[in-house]
């Protein structure tokens, strides 16, 4: 069967293209395995924990029994004590099944358990199973997220707890390892154990080792996946500037890294556009494909739209983030910022915080546009007069500067400055959405990203341009800005940019207008507005 990219579930090497990383499972082997450590792997949803799971079972069934269950539909098994226990009693025995040990032993471990005192009874039973097999046995359980909340599930994590601590005293014999899989923290969660008493932070598992491995993608792992699917199919693929740019886009979010190669080889290379499969493979086959996968409905998108209805505060620092320019310090003591890396949505980026990846940035910035874009006048002008910016496939990106400085000035120049100076960014991205919808995109570049400066990169057709919105803070800040867009021009290798400046300066000391300047041979077009 010829392979394909997948999304869904666990990937498997002989069916699917897959990012070699086996690195990830020697470190894990080496510095949690070995030293017979439990924790647990807590990620975003769609990060590759179940896949991680599957990849390091396989490995480690060369030298331990591994009993990998999950919790995914499990709800019965939390009923009552008896249900739980002979439920995981039952799934275990399916693995064990699939093992050499002793008939015997399997026989004495998969014997139902009767009232009363259930738990206790597993906890013998553990002892007396790794007691007698001939290999050390890991547990693995994923999808626990789906349980852990429930009193029984706590107490089953408190049996292994002190088996765990038992076992370093030598007192008692257990699982060498047992790892658990979830988007949330098993060791701070927080738990109700009567229906009056308020939620109270509880440690059941506080024995776990932290789980500090990047999960995340480096390009030279994401090579490994193209490399493979051009092998087979022999298309000329540039793999390191794929691999660069997968990695640019998605900082290496696993769910996001496939789906975009998905969606170039089952949907872009199909399109008309595309002379052949193979020319999909491009950048601008890339481009069409971010264009979809930010256009089209998926669970990740519909978590995020969930998680940020459900936390207000959180959809509110993520708001002022990316259209005021306002910096957090990257704090996990804060209740919202631990929500954000929870969710994945948020990252450390040099002490501060940043959103995760360009993907969800733009589509937080899609996302924002469409919440106000029937009471934006901005993005009514820049739909109504799309057609006059485009010219042979090209933008008219100064004719868009010059329009989107009129209509600011009509609109907005005699508002209040403090909400210009908040909403400035979004005014000008509002007007430019409509205006390369469909065909082109654009990002906020993170480095360049705060309350005085922002660079907008606009990709359209395959052809890129450089818009940097500044306030403006007198003539000599003014000047080190004109030479830091010359340094970014130069790291894109482009030879003209364009410059946006807002003063809100009571005096008015710069003149309002428009400005050519010629800048260490760069060509900068320059609205003050």
């Amino acid at each position: 069967m010829e392979k394909c990219f997948n999304v869904t579930a666990t990937c498997v090497p002989s069916k699917h293209y897959m990012v070699d990383i086996s690195g990830k499972i020697d470190t894990i082997i080496s510095e949690l395995i070995e030293k017979n450590y439990y924790f647990t792997i807590n990620r975003a949803r769609q990060y590759g924990k179940t896949t991680t799971l599957s990849r390091l079972a396989a490995r480690l069934r060369e030298t331990y029994y591994v009993l990998r269950i999950s919790f995914e539909g499990a709800d019965e098994l939390f009923l009552s004590a008896q249900n739980m226990v002979n439920g995981f009693l039952w799934l275990t025995a399916k693995e064990l099944k699939k093992t050499e040990i002793s008939p015997d032993i399997l026989e004495k471990w998969e014997t139902p358990v009767l009232a009363p005192l259930e738990l206790m009874q597993l906890s013998s039973r553990i002892t007396e199973l790794c007691n007698s097999a001939d290999k050390e046995i890991i547990l693995m359980i994923d999808e626990v997220d789906k349980c852990a909340n429930n009193e029984l599930f706590l107490s089953f994590l408190g049996i292994l707890r002190d088996k765990y601590i038992r076992r370093a005293d030598g007192e008692d014999a257990t699982f060498k390892n047992v790892i658990l899989a979830s988007v949330y923290d098993i060791k701070n969660l927080k738990r109700k154990l009567r229906p009056e008493e308020e939620h109270q932070y509880n440690s059941p598992w506080n024995v776990a080792m932290d789980f500090d491995i990047d999960m995340s993608f480096t390009a030279d792992e994401i090579a490994t996946m193209i490399q493979e699917y051009e092998d087979d199919h022999h298309f000329g693929i540039d793999v390191r500037w794929f691999s660069r740019q997968l990695r640019e886009y998605t900082s290496g979010y696993p769910y996001l890294v496939s789906r975009i190669c998905q969606i170039i080889d089952q949907k872009v290379a199909k399109e008309e556009a595309f002379a052949s499969p193979g020319a999909a493979w491009s950048p601008e086959g890339f481009q069409r494909a971010v264009k979809l996968l930010l256009s089209t409905q998926c669970t990740l998108f519909d978590d995020m739209n969930k998680n940020l209805d459900m936390y207000p505060e959180l959809d509110q620092m993520m708001r002022s983030m990316l259209l005021q320019g306002v910096s957090y310090p990257y704090t996990i003591s804060d209740n919202t910022t631990q929500l954000g890396v929870r969710f994945g949505y948020f990252k450390n980026h040099n002490g501060s915080l940043a959103i995760a990846n360009r993907i969800f940035e733009t589509y937080l910035y899609d996302m924002y546009f469409m919440r106000e874009k029937s009471e934006n006048s901005m993005a009514r002008q820049g739909a109504l007069e799309k057609n006059s910016f485009i010219r042979n496939d090209s933008l008219d990106m100064d004719m868009i500067v010059s329009r989107f400085k009129a209509h600011y000035d009509f609109l907005y120049s005699e508002q209040n400055w403090k909400f210009i100076e908040e909403n400035g960014r979004f005014l000008f991205l509002t007007f430019l959405k409509p205006i390369i919808n469909g065909v082109g995109n654009y990002y906020i570049e993170a480095r360049t990203r705060d309350q005085t400066r922002t660079d907008v990169v606009v990709d359209y057709l395959g052809k890129q341009y450089i818009v940097e919105l500044k306030i403006y803070h007198g003539d000599v800040y003014q000047q080190k800005g004109i030479e830091q867009l010359c340094e970014y021009l130069d790291y894109h290798g482009q030879e003209k940019g364009w410059l946006i400046s807002f003063c809100f300066h009571k005096k008015k000391e710069k003149k309002t207008g428009m400005e050519l300047l010629y800048r260490d041979g760069k060509e900068i077009v320059e609205a003050i507005l």
